[in-house]
């Protein structure tokens, strides 16, 4: 079986999109599926390439029992449209950023993650950077039921 690619992406890729990367491994590692994915996270934008994740988004997430902190930012590239089956994204920002560099015949791939969290009133992850600890665990919150929501979504439509 073919492996499924989903790259999940905010702005600078360490604290929404590496946290994501980090539920959704996590949850398919929980459910004995991970080796039929390939996970991976990046940025719109080039501010962090290189650094691992904010400190408060590793500290929320391994409270959790998510450990992120090996995980490094990069830029999203060319070749990801290519590489991915879904490119995830947090934000309308990022969604049309994405969605202007994406060649038109990769364009269906893109989506945001919290179309698959319908009951939460909002289509955009907030970025917590500027906040405080209560919007990293709020972000945490969106996400976990976000990555339920694809996994269902996914086997439901018989991907995996």
């Amino acid at each position: 079986m073919k492996t499924v690619g989903v790259l999940f992406v905010c702005m600078g890729n360490i604290c929404r999109s590496p946290t994501a990367e980090g539920v959704f491994t996590e949850l398919v590692k929980s459910r004995k599926i991970d080796h039929l994915f390939k996970i991976d996270s990046a940025g719109t934008h080039a501010y962090h390439i290189g650094d691992g994740p904010d400190l408060r988004s590793q500290s929320a997430a391994r409270n959790r029992g998510i450990e992120i902190q090996h995980l490094r930012a990069r830029k999203v590239i060319m070749g990801d449209f290519e590489d991915f089956d879904y490119i995830l994204v947090m934000d309308d920002d990022n969604h049309a950023i994405v969605t202007q560099a994406c060649p038109k015949q990769h364009r269906h791939k893109i989506a945001y993650l919290l179309d698959f969290a319908p009951q939460l009133s909002s289509r955009e992850v907030p970025d917590p950077y500027y906040g405080g600890t209560q919007g990293f665990e709020r972000v945490l919150d969106m996400i976990e039921l976000a990555s339920e929501g694809f996994l269902q979504h996914l086997q439901q439509q018989k991907v995996i």
